[in-house]
């Protein structure tokens, strides 16, 4: 791990996150697998919170890359939900802001 970049596991961190609350959200392989919004909603703000503490220290690049992501799983959690929060109050939106 000492040899690996600060950026690397930045990124493997967070596309783990991200794949997570897909699956969680109803985008993963299973078609008949029912969304677990609560677990979603944990991934999707430990992913916010990540991206956006750590957006300044990785470079453009990788921290669009991470943005983009993570507004689709918000999108995703949004679509999924039988009762979508108010904009703005969604997972992550507290350090993303409003998502629409």
């Amino acid at each position: 791990m000492g040899d690996v970049p600060a950026v690397e596991v930045i990124n493997t961190v967070a596309v783990h996150l991200l794949s997570a609350a897909a699956v969680k959200c109803g985008l993963g392989e299973e078609p008949d697998a029912k969304p677990d919004l609560d677990e979603a909603r944990k991934l999707i703000d430990a992913l916010a919170g990540l991206v956006t503490a750590t957006a300044p220290h990785i470079g453009d690049h990788h921290a669009r890359a991470l943005r983009d992501g993570l507004r689709s799983v918000q999108l995703a959690f949004r679509e999924a939900s039988p009762f979508p929060d108010p904009i703005g109050k969604g997972p992550g939106e507290k350090w993303t802001g409003p998502v629409t």
